[in-house]
């Protein structure tokens, strides 16, 4: 017996050792996550509802509840007593540190994420900004507000909505996406991603980006604007564009206040309006005077159908043309004018060939029709000339020559030009008449080692002068033209008169002196106080040479041979072309004249006064004008 109970007492202990560590291996129950417990400051009413496995507490009327620092008030709530989740209705109102305020009619609470889901009227501010929409996110422990089916942030005067957006309050920043505009009263900014600072209200661009200012659009996809000084600075290629044109950088800052922008790297305006582009690597642009100062290898490209020209210099500007501005120019008062008719005088000649008449003189009561001029062949002297004012020849009639007549006027001083430079006082202001809008013309001031090329026109001068209200190139200090690689055009003063962009006359202002390449060392040579040339179409049509006109001409036959050298000198000379060859050459005015024969012509004068060829320095071809 004692036997039988000492075995019993012996397999119970055995059991109690297997039984008691055991139960030492079971988890211990967990206490609540520290800032985690909800809890209730208090209600009107309070139901505690325990049935199977619901554990519900519910809250009626003047809701109240804590987590940590942060407040909950509603109207009335469920709280789940299990999964530790809150639904409250009613003007919910959550108020963490008394920093960040939101609102809505309805939230969904996680106690254990710290996560609140506000719907209906939802409402996030931190007392600067405000963010609204149909369903707003925040995220206690990060602290960070975001929506994700449309959301509106207002931000002092400026607007901003999109899709989706994320905003961390303790850096103020906002990373809005897909469909963001922000509208302020002076821009409208839309883009498809953007990060916002709150505090600093700078606006970080980092997809492509159109900021609209009503007459302005900017284009950008990296870079960053100030909202609130006007300030931005542009990365990788922004475009600025208005009504007249656009300007494009490798890089762009803008200052609003000022209206400053500076553009660097690869700069490109286009004017759209006159088809005209300025490149450079470097512009200082003022929006408020509507002025592009480019430097650093600035090139000027006027399109022209298929001639299209360039200009290149040390520096360009452009401005505009406001009201009272003028730009004096030599008088064209004359250009109608019929000149004095005087007697002519005899020539005197050096074995002329009998089958030949080199030179024509119209004498009082002369006929062209009659006399029946014989032509005169010869090279082209090319040049620009009025088409307008070319028309005058068709006035030229059968009984008489009708001039065009330069007078020559008194120098003065410029105010829109270069310091230094002397103009001539002319009727024709660029001032535009009273109540007349001059915002769209437009000048344009090249400085220092001016290079131009087109197909048809190349030339070299220390400054250009050009402007959209008469279409007019004025080049000077040693200005110098070449056409078609064999005529070259120098003078004091040169004016280039275009239409269409297109060049129709030139204007040569003392000292004009025209030198064609007849051959080796063979120059054919017109020099005198002023000359004028014409085209008609693209062809050059005649010139006027006027004061101390002198010529040199070297004559061929039909068959393209030698005959003879022309050398003659009168107070005008009017050379006429056909088909680019010198058709007839008329002297008026005290002619005197000579001809040599070709194989006896003098070699030491066939050179005129201050005869230079200066070929070395034209432009060979338009990417010289690059470099």
């Amino acid at each position: 017996m004692n036997q039988y109970i000492r075995s019993v007492l012996l397999l119970a202990v055995m059991c109690l050792a297997a039984i008691l560590p055991a139960h030492a291996q079971l988890p211990a129950p967990q206490e609540p996550k520290k800032g985690t417990v909800i809890e209730i400051l208090g209600a009107d009413t309070l139901q505690l509802i325990e049935k199977d496995t619901i554990n519900v507490t519910r809250f009626i009327g003047h809701a109240r509840f804590k987590q940590g620092t942060t407040l909950f008030f509603c109207d009335s709530a469920v709280k789940n007593n299990k999964t530790n989740i809150v639904d409250a209705y009613g003007n919910v109102h959550i108020n963490q540190a008394d920093s960040v305020h939101i609102y809505g009619n309805y939230l969904n609470y996680d106690g254990n994420t710290r996560i609140a889901i506000l719907r209906e009227n939802a409402r996030l501010t931190d007392g600067k900004v405000t963010i609204t929409g149909p369903e707003l996110q925040y995220d206690m422990n990060a602290k960070i507000g975001s929506y994700v089916k449309t959301g509106r942030l207002v931000n002092g005067k400026s607007v901003l909505t999109s899709d989706e957006g994320y905003y961390y309050t303790e850096t103020k920043e906002m990373h809005f996406q897909r469909n963001v505009v922000l509208v302020d009263p002076d821009y409208t900014l839309s883009t498809d991603a953007l990060l916002y600072n709150t505090g600093t209200k700078i606006a970080n661009i980092i997809a492509p980006t159109t900021i609209n200012e009503g007459k302005r659009i900017m284009y950008a996809t990296s870079g960053y604007y100030d909202t609130d000084k006007g300030y931005g600075n542009f990365g990788n290629r922004p475009t600025i564009e208005d009504s007249t044109g656009t300007l494009t950088a490798d890089n762009i800052e803008m200052d609003k206040l000022t209206g400053m922008a500076y553009a660097t790297g690869n700069m490109v305006y286009k004017d759209t309006v006159r088809k005209m582009s300025l490149l450079a690597n470097h512009g200082t642009v003022n929006q408020v005077a509507k002025t592009l100062l480019a430097t650093q290898k600035p090139l000027l490209i006027m399109e022209k159908g298929k001639d299209t020209m360039y200009l290149a210099a040390d520096t360009l500007f452009t401005g505009i043309i406001k009201p009272g501005d003028s730009l004096s120019i030599p008088s064209v008062a004359g250009l109608k004018k019929e000149p004095v008719k005087e007697p002519l005088r005899a020539v005197r000649t050096v074995r002329p060939p009998r089958e030949h008449i080199p030179i024509t003189l119209i004498n009082q009561g002369d006929s062209l029709a009659k006399k029946q001029l014989d032509s005169v062949p010869g090279n082209v002297m090319m040049f620009v000339a009025d088409s307008v004012l070319a028309k005058t020849r068709d006035k030229l009639d059968s009984g008489r020559v009708k001039m065009v007549k330069m007078a020559q006027p008194p120098n003065v001083v410029m105010r829109d030009s270069l310091p230094g430079i002397k103009h001539h006082a002319d009727s024709m202001a660029l001032s535009a008449p009273p109540g007349k809008d001059t915002a769209d013309q437009r000048y344009i001031l090249a400085y220092h080692h001016v290079r131009m090329f087109s197909d048809s026109l190349q030339g070299v001068a220390d400054s250009v002068y050009y402007s959209t209200k008469d279409s007019i190139f004025r080049f000077f200090r040693d200005p110098v033209m070449w056409s078609n690689n064999t005529s070259q055009l120098s003078a004091d003063t040169m004016l280039m008169f275009t239409k269409n962009q297109a060049a129709d006359k030139v204007l040569m202002i003392k000292n004009a002196f025209i030198i064609n390449e007849a051959g080796p060392d063979m120059y054919n040579q017109v020099k005198g106080n002023t000359i004028t040339g014409y085209v008609l179409g693209e062809s050059l049509d005649w010139m006027h040479v006027e004061g101390n006109a002198e010529t040199i001409n070297y004559v061929k036959d039909q068959s393209g041979a030698y005959m003879s050298v022309n050398k003659a000198q009168c107070a005008i000379i009017n050379i006429f072309f056909k088909k680019g060859e010198v058709d007839k050459v008329v002297l008026i005015k005290d002619p005197e004249g000579t001809v040599y024969p070709f194989t006896q012509r003098p070699k030491e004068q066939l050179q005129l006064e201050n005869f230079h060829w200066d070929i070395k320095r034209k432009p060979k071809t338009k990417y010289e004008l690059m470099q």
